[in-house]
């Protein structure tokens, strides 16, 4: 870059040319009134994403024309403007900078105006020792010393609306924020700054969407994550693409509230734009309700400012200026910035004057290698305070201006103003004047209502009823069975059995009702005593109800379709053992299952639902389960178990549909309860656990299961009794013989029964042992029947041989054969005391208790026991 020296002949001809154009417009050249040019650079963006130099311009030139006029400020100068028009491009920017340094005269300051120029001009001027004083500036990054150790704003920082914004969210009672940006410094610093204000509040920006040049996709972004209170940052040309677009998403009206920026033209949405493709109206409705927070720039009190005019006699000057529409015209609010920043520039110019004096050192003597006099503006400008139109000027220590925050709502297409907050005392001057176009602040999300689904009561009752029945039916069979238990017909079905069915029928039936309770009845610290009760109940009660049943079935089985020297006869109390270890089974997985992972209360969520009626609400319907960690192998053991003995029962059950016998007369009926409690059992089970999520469903399925097997169960095993006692008068009989007979006949038919079966298994085994033997002396006698035929064809020849040696010797020899007769004589006796075959067919009857009633040969049978 240059030295400043090179264009010193440039100077020298602009003063030339200034001398001769003021010559022709008939004004005396300062120079010739004894006063030295000072010259300010000035950037003003005359279009562009915010184009406030179109009122800025005529601000700063009615500002400098007031100053130029005083003679106790500045006398010995004039203040002269050189600007340009910057459109907001930090690129245009550049090149215009650089022509400014460059060309003389020299430039004592700049005023640049968007954020992103300012930006620029800031970083540049430090290194030609220039001040930089911003009329529109608001990046957050501009109050950066060590970056921008020059610069100077009338236009508060924008983190300024921040607290404000914290203050509102906080009086209406937001907590969830959601904010879109463009892509821009100012913009994203201003979003930390907010992000860490609200969480320090204790609040939370939930959504942060960002674009660089096409809203589209973030808008959609917030619609579908239910943004409700949303900031928006952005200049002025790209809000109406986006608020465009929020008129598309509809994410606008009463359940949406925007924030937006105060510094756009008061009808900035009706002006014609052809980047977007809604109507005037679209974007009116879209924009209608929305908060703007905007520093005070013009004094609310009319008071009289260092420049002698109030502010609405400045409003009223700048209007004339502007011409027709001048609320409409770029710039317009931030005019008194502006003006405020020529005064502000012009004090601290005198003071600096008044001290460089004292150095025999003058203004005019400025150039860009001069870091005095660059010090002394600063100090200066530091130490800044006068009212001006825009209020109270003063600068923080990083160059800020500090300001009021006006708070305005749109209302009917018009701006009103609602309140002013100040940051710097904490206090809300509220109006109570804002509108709602529903009537009141909307909600900051959409507010979700947790309903629980509970049971139709109707179908409750309904069914409790049906339960109360079926176990007063219960209680009348079981008192049935034990009064007639004496009855010869009752104790041939095993009463002991029935009732056990009775007992586990009424427990079942009694599981239906902890099955309907829920929330709607009890509270959430009882719901697992409830759930325990409905997993005890239907266990108990399935284990004695068809477990007796079953135990009967399988005993039928045993002992009439196995081979007669194979049947197991069992006794009484191993069916009731059979029962018993059903029942300690389930005692024991139960306590184990409720010691290692007990049921507890679950909730179980649906989709959300929107309410009939036009509420800013949406219902969540939860359901309440008894539920544990490992619920489904839980379930898998338990349903396991009792599905192998449902089927093994209806297997029993099939193959003993044709057996007969008196031990269990009422076999058949079993069978019958047995098909019909495990068809429904097995169908009932699955569906309930599919339709677990349909409380109605699940309970009509589970409890009516429950309510039939046990009807069917009590009517099939005990009506058949009671009306077969009741038509034949079994039991008055019975009372009769017992009478007649004494207490002989008060013995155990089934006793009896068992003694003579234990008998005839006796003498079996007997027969067996002398059959065996009878088998062996048989073959001994044949033994012997040979050797005795051999004998006599031996004595055949002998005697033969005897006859020819009398013939021989003489009758002696006749006397020698006597013994040998007299042996076969005894021999033949012998073969007759063996049992014959007709005395081991009788020992083989069938009824061996017909042994000693003549059917035998008593002496015979006395001889086999021998």
């Amino acid at each position: 870059m240059g030295s400043p020296e090179r264009v010193a002949p440039r100077w020298l001809g602009a003063a030339v040319l200034g001398w001769f154009l003021g010559w022709l417009l008939g004004r005396t050249p300062t120079w010739a009134l004894g006063k030295k040019a000072v010259h300010v650079g000035a950037l003003f963006p005359m279009s562009g994403g915010w184009p406030g130099g179109q009122a800025c311009l005529p601000a700063v030139r009615m500002a400098l024309e007031d100053i130029n006029e005083r003679r106790d400020i500045l006398p010995d100068y004039e203040l002269r403007l050189i600007h340009v028009d910057s459109k907001c491009d930090p690129g245009q920017a550049t090149k215009l900078l650089y022509e400014l340094l460059y060309n003389l005269p020299f430039k004592i300051i700049l005023m640049p105006g968007c954020s992103s120029v300012s930006t620029l001009v800031a970083e540049a001027a430090r290194i030609w020792n220039v001040t930089v004083l911003s009329y529109g500036s608001s990046s957050p990054a501009l109050s950066n010393r060590r970056r921008f150790p020059t610069f100077f704003r009338t236009h508060p920082s924008a983190t300024l609306h921040n607290p404000t914004r914290v203050q509102l969210f906080k009086k209406w009672g937001w907590t969830k924020i959601a904010t879109i940006q463009q892509t821009e410094e100012v913009f994203t610093s201003t979003l930390d700054d907010l992000d860490r204000r609200v969480k320090e509040a204790g609040l939370e920006i939930t959504f942060r969407q960002s674009f660089f040049s096409d809203p589209s996709a973030s808008v959609r972004n917030l619609k579908r994550q239910d943004a409700r209170i949303i900031v928006g940052l952005f200049y002025e040309t790209v809000a109406r693409k986006v608020f465009c677009e929020v008129y598309k998403e509809k994410l606008y009206g009463k359940k949406y509230v925007w924030f937006l920026i105060g510094w756009y033209a008061n009808k900035w949405f009706r002006t014609p734009d052809p980047s977007i493709n809604c109507t005037e109206a679209e974007m009116a409705e879209a924009v209608e309700g929305h908060i703007t927070t905007e520093i005070v720039m013009l004094n609310p009190e009319n008071t009289r400012s260092i420049s002698n005019m109030t502010s609405q006699e400045f409003i009223e000057k700048l209007e004339k200026r502007l011409g027709n529409n001048p609320k409409e015209t770029g710039g317009y609010q931030e005019a008194p910035l502006a003006y405020d920043a020529i005064w502000a520039l012009a004090l601290a110019l005198n003071k600096t004057a008044q001290e460089l004096a004292k150095q025999g050192v003058g203004l005019d003597e400025f150039n860009y290698n001069n870091k005095t006099i660059t010090d002394e503006i600063y100090r200066a400008l530091n130490s800044s305070a006068f009212e001006g139109v825009s209020g109270h000027v003063v600068f923080d220590a990083s160059g800020s201006r500090m300001a009021w925050t006006l708070i305005e709502q749109l209302q009917d297409g018009e701006y009103q103003k609602i309140g002013y907050y100040d940051s710097t005392k904490d206090n809300l001057s509220w109006y109570n004047n804002d509108k709602w176009i529903g009537g009141s602040p909307p909600a900051d999300y959409t507010k979700v209502i947790t309903t629980f689904r509970f049971l139709s009561q109707k179908l409750f009752i309904s069914v409790a009823v049906l339960a109360s029945l079926g176990i007063v039916l219960a209680v009348v069979c079981l008192a049935f069975n034990i009064y007639n238990g004496h009855v010869r017909y009752i104790q041939n079905s095993q009463p002991y059995l029935n009732n056990m069915t009775a007992v586990g029928c009424t427990l079942a039936l009694a599981a239906v009702f902890p099955l309907g309770l829920d929330g709607y009845h009890i509270g959430p610290g009882l719901f697992p005593l409830v759930c325990q009760a409905r997993l005890w109940l239907l266990g108990l009660g399935f284990s004695l109800a068809y477990g007796s049943m079953f135990t009967k079935i399988w005993w039928v089985h045993t002992v009439f379709t196995k081979k007669d020297d194979k049947k197991d006869k069992r006794k009484p109390w191993k069916l009731y053992a059979t029962v018993g270890g059903l029942v300690a089974f389930d005692v024991v997985t139960l306590s184990v299952w409720q010691i290692v992972d007990p049921l507890h209360r679950t909730i179980e969520e649906f989709t959300k639902e929107e309410p009939k009626s036009d509420m800013d609400v949406s219902i969540l319907p939860q359901l309440e389960h008894c539920s544990s960690t490992k619920m489904n192998t839980w379930l898998g053991i338990f349903y396991g178990f009792k599905g192998l003995l449902l089927l093994l029962g209806i297997f029993l059950a099939y193959e003993t549909k044709s057996v007969s016998t008196e031990k269990i007369n009422d076999h058949r009926a079993v069978g019958m309860a047995i098909y019909n409690v495990a068809v429904l059992c097995l169908i009932t089970a699955p569906v309930t656990l599919i339709l677990s999520s349909q409380q109605d469903a699940a309970f009509a399925f589970a409890s009516l299961a429950v309510v039939f097997s046990s009807y069917i169960t009590l009517v099939v095993l005990f009506v058949p009794k009671m009306r077969r006692l009741i038509t034949r008068g079994e039991w008055q009989a019975e009372q009769q013989d017992t009478m007649k007979t004494g207490s002989s006949t008060n013995n155990n038919e089934e006793e009896k029964s068992r003694l003579l079966e234990k008998e005839n298994r006796e003498l079996e085994k007997i027969i067996a042992e002398k059959e065996e033997r009878v088998s062996e002396l048989r073959q001994q006698l044949q033994a012997r029947q040979q050797l005795q035929l051999r004998s006599r064809r031996r004595h055949s020849r002998d005697s033969q041989n005897s006859q020819n040696s009398q013939n021989h010797l003489g009758p002696s020899s006749q006397h020698s054969q006597i013994p040998q007769h007299s042996q076969i004589s005894r021999d033949s006796q012998i073969s007759q005391g063996f049992p014959q075959p007709s005395l081991v067919r009788c020992l083989v009857s069938e009824q061996a208790e017909k042994l000693g009633r003549g059917n035998c040969d008593g002496s015979r049978v006395h001889l086999l026991y021998k």
